[in-house]
C-alpha cells in the first residue's frame, strides 16, 4: 500500500508539472510574444515552442509512464499498448507541426535553417523519435512479430525511450534560451536586455526549470524497479498491487 501511495503522489506531481509546462509555454508566447497565427509572421514561429514542449516533452513523458500505473497491472496489456502508441503518435504529430511552423517561418523571412546547436539537437531527436516509434509499432503491435524478437528489442526500446526524452528536454531548454537571447536585446529592439531579467525572462526561465523537473520525475518513475509492470513469471519481491494475478 505504501508503494501505491508513493507512486500516485509522484504521478500526480508528474501530471501537475506537465500541465504547468503547457500553460507556461502558451502564456509566454501569447502574452509576451504577440500570440499565434499561421501567416509567415513571427506569430507563426510562436507555435513552435508550444507544440515542441507539449509534444516532445509532456505527451512523450506521459506516454512513457503509462505502463507504470498500478491499476493497469493484472489486466489485458493491449489497450495500454494502444494508449502508449497513440500518445506517442500524437506527440510525434505535434512535433512535426512545430517543425513545420519554424521551417515555414524561416523560409518566408529568408532566414537560414538548421544552423544552431539547438536545431541540430532538435532534428536528431525527432529523427530518433521517428525510428523509435516505427520500431516499437513493428515489434510490439504487429501480431506477426515473434516473441523472441520482442524480447530482443525491448531493452533497446526502453533505453532509447529515456534517451529521447532527455534529448527532447535539452532541445526545449536550449531553444528557450536561444529565443530569449534573440528577443531580449535591450536598446536594439526596445526591450530590456536578458541580463536585466525582465518578466518575460523570468517566465521563460521558469518554464525551462519546470521542464527539467518534469523530466526528472518521469525518469524517477521509469527507473524505480518496484514500479515496473510485472510480466508473467515475475520475480518475487517485486511490488504487486492488490488483485494482480500475473495475467
Amino acid at each position: 500500500m505504501r508503494g501505491i501511495v508513493t507512486f500516485y503522489l509522484t504521478y500526480l506531481l508528474c501530471l501537475m508539472l506537465g500541465i504547468t509546462c503547457v500553460a507556461l509555454v502558451a502564456h509566454w508566447n501569447y502574452s509576451y510574444r504577440g500570440g499565434f497565427a499561421w501567416d509567415g509572421s513571427v506569430k507563426q514561429f510562436n507555435w513552435h515552442p508550444v507544440f515542441m514542449v507539449t509534444g516532445m516533452v509532456v505527451l512523450y513523458g506521459n506516454a512513457a509512464v503509462v505502463y507504470r500505473i498500478p491499476l493497469t497491472w493484472g489486466h489485458n496489456k493491449l489497450p495500454w499498448k494502444l494508449l502508449h502508441a497513440g500518445l506517442l503518435l500524437l506527440s510525434f504529430v505535434l512535433s512535426v507541426i512545430g517543425l513545420c511552423a519554424v521551417f515555414d517561418y524561416h523560409n518566408a523571412n529568408h532566414t537560414a535553417n538548421l544552423y544552431s546547436l539547438h536545431s541540430w539537437v532538435g532534428i536528431c531527436t525527432t529523427a530518433l523519435f521517428t525510428a523509435q516509434w516505427v520500431m516499437g509499432f513493428t515489434a510490439f503491435l504487429l501480431p506477426c512479430t515473434p516473441m523472441t524478437a520482442r524480447a530482443l528489442v525491448k531493452p533497446a526500446h526502453v533505453w532509447m525511450g529515456g534517451i529521447i526524452l532527455v534529448l527532447g528536454i535539452v532541445s526545449c531548454i536550449s531553444g528557450i534560451n536561444e529565443k530569449l537571447f534573440f528577443a531580449l536585446k535591450g536598446n536594439t529592439n526596445g526591450t530590456l536586455p536578458y541580463s536585466a531579467l525582465p518578466p518575460e525572462a523570468i517566465t521563460a526561465n521558469a518554464l525551462g526549470v519546470i521542464i527539467v523537473a518534469f523530466g526528472l520525475v518521469v525518469l524517477k518513475i521509469l527507473s524505480n524497479q518496484i514500479w515496473q509492470r510485472p510480466e508473467p513469471g515475475y520475480e518475487e519481491g517485486v511490488y504487486q498491487p492488490l488483485g494482480y494475478d500475473g495475467s
